[in-house]
């Protein structure tokens, strides 16, 4: 079960894109959007990545830290990363653990088949690190512009 509004957002420490470390608790002080996607480099993925990567300018003039998390390595980050020329910033959670804390590791179905997998969602963290925003089962189209519109009125 996803995390709801109003609770401390769970605390973890992950790998990052670019051999860095990120510690969520680390950016107290500010506002976090933590996104969560199921995998680098697939249509969906790669179009949310863009636009939340063309809005970072707008979420840091916000003061507003950017943070795409999936079960993919680094290495893959990496690679999505230099790709698209992204600069969010990318973590790592190739263990599921915070993916799991945040009850985002789901039963899926596609074409009659289910399977484990991240269920696409963004948390908007407060600078006191409490979640003030979920959007669960996101659509893509729309999406970032409607984040940086919440996390403006934060």
């Amino acid at each position: 079960m996803a995390l709801n509004e109003g609770i401390q957002a769970p605390d973890f420490t992950l790998p990052t894109d670019g051999g860095g470390s990120l510690k969520l608790s680390g950016l107290r002080g500010r506002k976090v959007v933590l996104y969560a996607y199921p995998q680098d480099d697939t249509q969906s993925c790669t179009n949310e990545a863009l636009s939340f990567d063309a809005l970072l300018a707008d979420f840091t003039a916000t003061g507003t830290s950017v943070i795409g998390i999936s079960p993919d390595s680094v290495k893959r980050h990496d690679k999505f990363k230099q790709k698209y020329n992204l600069k969010l910033t990318l973590v790592s959670d190739e263990e599921k653990t915070a993916i799991e804390a945040y009850g985002l590791w789901v039963e899926k179905q596609m074409y009659g088949r289910h399977y484990m997998g991240v269920e696409r969602s963004t948390f908007l963290i407060d600078a006191t690190g409490k979640i003030v925003r979920v959007w669960a089962k996101v659509r893509v189209k729309g999406h970032a512009e409607a984040v940086l519109a919440a996390a403006r009125e934060l």
